[in-house]
């Protein structure tokens, strides 16, 4: 714990079934490809962090056809782990509907699997520049005998593959007790709404029927109450060195309050990027509003849930 002096002291210098919808192939090509002019920096949008979530209505059949091929939808991703090509995928797909019924954000840490459960979290490793990420599987494909795994726009960056297009991977589930649905981090802020006019394609999307309208987001679980303590947190890393490196970017570009902690989330080291302490709203507010006009999406982490 931290004591409310020295967080009052720190504030003041530191005041972001619809298979049919991805069933394209999702392979790089002419109309495809990062966006011309990013709107994020790949570099600052945190890993997923795994937590048990309970299995999708949609994108979870007990099998489908694809081309003429069967693929049968595994019952748990417990013990997973395979070695193969990853792809990714952009710009072309941004905004469509994923299989699990979300809308595809090139600039989130997600990515599309032809078997395991929806939603899913698997670590990917880069075999050929030993790069790692955490991302979140919501979505089907490739549906190519090369490759394992469809990566989005940003993990593609982190992992180094998208100028090439494709490389060879590890693909390693991560899988969270089931019943634990606690919250280990809180969005203080709405997803970054996608373009209002889709990404044009030269292949229309097939119609699908749309899943119901998503229900309001539940309040949070033990809401921070006034005076107790509280950080931002700016990233999330399984790899320690892009914390550190994140932790002194945010340095160099005037944040001093910036320190990398290291906690066990259900049986998987995150190591997270916080700045902080805080000790009411007004100041975290103000330090959210500042990092998001770095770019930076922030979350807000209790006290007591840092080691």
């Amino acid at each position: 714990m931290t004591h409310p002096k020295h967080a009052a002291a720190a504030t003041v210098a530191l005041i972001a079934l619809m298979l049919g919808g991805c069933f394209g192939g999702k392979q790089i090509g002419p109309s495809d490809g990062p966006p011309s002019d990013p709107e994020v920096n790949p570099w600052n949008v945190p890993e997923a962090v795994p937590k048990y979530e309970p299995r999708s209505k949609y994108g979870n059949p007990e099998s489908y056809v694809v081309a003429g091929k069967r693929y049968y939808v595994k019952d748990s991703a417990k013990g997973y782990r395979e070695v193969g090509g990853a792809s990714w995928y952009g710009s072309k797909f941004h905004g469509r509907r994923t299989s699990s019924g979300e809308p595809f954000d090139m600039y989130k840490m997600t990515a599309a699997h032809r078997t395991l459960p929806i939603p899913s979290y698997v670590r990917v490793r880069n075999l050929e520049n030993k790069r790692e990420v955490i991302v979140r599987v919501n979505d089907r494909g490739p549906f190519h005998d090369d490759r394992i795994i469809d990566l989005s726009c940003v993990a593609a960056v982190r992992l180094g593959l998208e100028q090439q297009g494709s490389a060879r991977v590890e693909v390693e589930a991560i899988t969270p007790n089931a019943g634990t649905q606690a919250v280990d981090i809180e969005p203080i802020e709405p997803a970054r709404p996608l373009p209002a006019t889709p990404i044009a394609s030269p292949v229309p999307a097939p119609t699908v029927t749309p899943p119901p309208a998503p229900q309001p987001r539940p309040e949070p679980i033990n809401p921070i109450q006034p005076g107790e303590l509280s950080y931002l947190q700016v990233g999330a890393f399984a790899d320690l060195g892009n914390a550190d490196r994140m932790a002194a970017r945010l340095r160099n570009e005037g944040f001093p309050q910036v320190i990398v902690r290291s906690v066990n989330i259900r049986g998987q080291i995150v190591h997270r990027v916080l700045t902080g302490p805080f000790v009411n709203e007004s100041d975290r507010n103000a330090a959210k509003n500042v990092l998001a006009s770095r770019g930076y999406e922030t979350y807000v982490i209790r006290d007591d849930q840092t080691p």
